[in-house]
């Protein structure tokens, strides 16, 4: 008996590194990480055959399957019936994401559907008419004319005071390119009765100077200045060079 109250008595005064209570059964031997020992590399010669990163690249892009070429008419509208049914999927699990909306409205642009793309945007613009960069998205220079600035007019109605004027910008941008300067102007006329700031007022005034239409510069820029009071309206200007 006695010989066993000493043998449990030298195993309570064991040193704590032989065993911890809270390893349980192991040891904190047992549970030491053991790194192998970094191996030595015997001969440090370059190789007979060295490898360019330039050989690496060409020998990836070859490895790639080669694109499919359509051969047909049938061949290219089930390429088309499989990329919208891509596109669709696509808007179906992201409907909120304009990207989304206008990368397959771009994509029939490119195929020449402009009905189909206009029947994109109308769906995205019933999704998020809020969002100003989906309006600045509609681009659509091959399409009816008379589409663009009707959407334009939507979007500056809607959101006149949104993304720094670019909306009337591109509206007046639009009109011009379609030749119609009498509805550029009427554009304009719409803008300043948000009252713009003095750089929308100075766009109108340049609009005119370039058609010379010099009274109507005189008086818009009566107009400018009592709207903008400062000094920095007055001076410098173009309309004193007239």
């Amino acid at each position: 008996m006695a010989l066993a109250i000493r043998a449990a008595a030298a195993g309570d005064m064991a040193p704590p590194s032989a065993s911890d209570p809270t390893l349980g059964f192991l040891t904190k031997r047992d549970t030491e990480v053991k790194l192998p020992r970094a191996t030595r590399v015997k001969n440090k010669t370059p190789a007979s055959v060295q490898i360019t990163a330039e050989q690496i690249l060409r020998e990836a892009q070859s490895g790639r399957s080669p694109r499919s070429k359509i051969a047909d008419s049938v061949e290219l509208s089930e390429y088309r019936l499989r990329r919208r049914k891509e596109f669709e999927d696509a808007i179906r699990r992201a409907r909120w994401s304009v990207g989304a909306w206008v990368k397959y409205a771009r994509w029939e642009e490119r195929q020449g559907d402009f009905a189909r793309a206009r029947s994109v945007y109308e769906r995205a613009l019933d999704v998020a008419h809020r969002d100003h960069t989906l309006w600045r998205g509609v681009d659509m220079p091959n399409a009816e004319s008379a589409y663009e600035p009707n959407v334009c007019d939507r979007a500056v109605s809607l959101l006149p005071w949104v993304d720094q004027d670019q909306l009337w910008y591109k509206y007046i941008h639009m009109e011009q390119v379609l030749g119609a300067v009498a509805n550029a102007r009427k554009v304009f006329e719409l803008w300043m009765a948000w009252r713009p700031d003095a750089a929308g007022w100075n766009s109108y005034i340049k609009f005119e100077l370039r058609y010379g239409e010099i009274e109507r510069v005189r008086a818009i820029f009566e107009r400018f200045v009592a709207e903008h009071p400062q000094p920095h309206t007055f001076i410098p200007h173009p309309v004193r060079k007239v």
